[in-house]
């Protein structure tokens, strides 16, 4: 390859590099102009698509609020320092979780967070008792509703604690938040062991929102959700989907027919993974 080649062949590269350059050195007037250079980059495929999804997760991010995204009080899956340990055991074994905040008199009394693991010993013992269980509890973490989500990521960071309890401008208990929370909203929904067992493609998520599989099949899809969507012509609901949104969508994409909302909680630029479902009178 002559010189003159190998300079043009470099050109789109330092095109592009000088122009990202460029924008952070003057200023971008908004993080949409950033988000123009990096797609603009993406088509050029000098950034892949997961790359992508996760830099425009992680500048939503700067915008975003804790209450935006927290566990409401009234879904909160909580231990009250007035049961007998016995008696929240199998809760904390069926919910699955792996930390728990623990209320004295009232909702908005935390005294503390139990993590799950920490019960194991004292279980293998049978030293479940509540003089036992005060000397292991963590001590909690309070947070604003207004917090920004990127300063909470850095104190999470910190700290190295993995939840928070908000409270309101009353001082009041709000809801929680964990750190897989924040982070499912740069990556997109991080699907762990206790998400789906083996069998399962459709999970409540107690918010009025479904997490589907796009694997379902349609006809699993239907007897759920009561809904006729055609069985023929595609065997998974994510075939069904795609066909709606008539591309490859992003992750957080929305599109609405047979009477749900159907929202990318993960995908690649080869296939959808994951569905957040809503059903219309629930929006």
């Amino acid at each position: 390859m002559n010189d003159d080649q190998s300079s043009r062949s470099q050109g789109g590269n330092k095109s592009w590099l000088e122009r990202i350059s460029q924008a952070f050195s003057s200023g971008p007037e908004s993080v949409e102009d950033v988000l123009e250079i990096l797609r603009d980059a993406e088509s050029q495929n000098i950034i892949d698509t997961d790359a992508m999804s996760i830099i425009e997760g992680a500048m939503q991010v700067i915008d975003m609020r804790v209450d935006e995204i927290m566990i409401p009080r009234s879904q909160m899956v909580t231990v009250k320092a007035s049961q007998d340990p016995k008696e929240f055991l199998g809760e904390i074994i069926s919910s699955a979780h792996s930390r728990f905040p623990v209320i004295g008199d009232s909702q908005d009394d935390v005294i503390g967070v139990l993590l799950a693991k920490d019960l194991l010993p004292l279980a293998l013992n049978n030293d479940l008792n509540w003089n036992r269980i005060r000397e292991i509890l963590r001590p909690p973490t309070f947070v604003p509703e207004s917090k920004r989500l990127n300063q909470l990521l850095k104190e999470f960071k910190e700290t190295r604690n993995h939840m928070a309890i908000v409270v309101d401008e009353y001082g009041g208990t709000a809801g929680l938040i964990t750190i897989e929370d924040v982070l499912e909203q740069i990556v997109g929904e991080i699907e762990d062991e206790h998400d789906f067992d083996e069998e399962t493609h459709i999970k409540a998520r107690g918010d009025g929102t479904y997490a589907v599989k796009a694997v379902t099949p349609v006809d699993d899809f239907n007897e759920f959700f009561e809904t006729e969507l055609d069985e023929e012509e595609f065997d998974t609901i994510g075939g069904v989907v795609l066909k709606e949104f008539g591309h490859l969508p992003r992750r957080g994409e929305s599109v609405e027919f047979g009477g749900l909302q159907f929202t990318i909680a993960n995908a690649d630029n080869r296939v959808i993974r994951l569905l957040q479902v809503t059903r219309g009178d629930d929006q």
